[in-house]
């Protein structure tokens, strides 16, 4: 099963109010299996432009990803966020076929 990513790149506005959306989307990345690749970190922008702050998430499969976007609990925790921060998000699926070879 290919896995499923979600790619943000997020501006903080209100450090204080993104606390609230920190902690309170615990509990969709938990029900739906998400774990962190990227959150926030150093970073070097090598071309185009982006926002501060970068997260990549992985899950188990594309429609988790879908699905944990969709959920009642990523809803509330999306609307703490709103207020709190601007930011782009795609949800993408994965790559399995073949790999260069060294």
């Amino acid at each position: 099963m290919t896995k499923g990513y979600w790619i943000a790149h997020v501006d903080v506005s209100d450090p204080e109010a993104y606390k609230g959306y920190v902690a309170a989307n615990g509990e969709a990345f938990s029900k739906y299996g998400a774990k962190f690749i990227v959150r926030g970190g150093d970073d070097t922008i090598m071309e185009g432009q982006f926002k501060s702050r970068h997260v990549v998430i992985e899950f188990s499969s594309y429609q988790q990803a879908l699905d944990c976007y969709n959920s009642p609990e990523y809803a509330h925790a999306k609307s703490l966020r709103d207020d709190a921060s601007d930011g782009d998000l795609v949800i993408v699926q994965g790559y399995d076929g073949p790999q260069p070879q060294a």
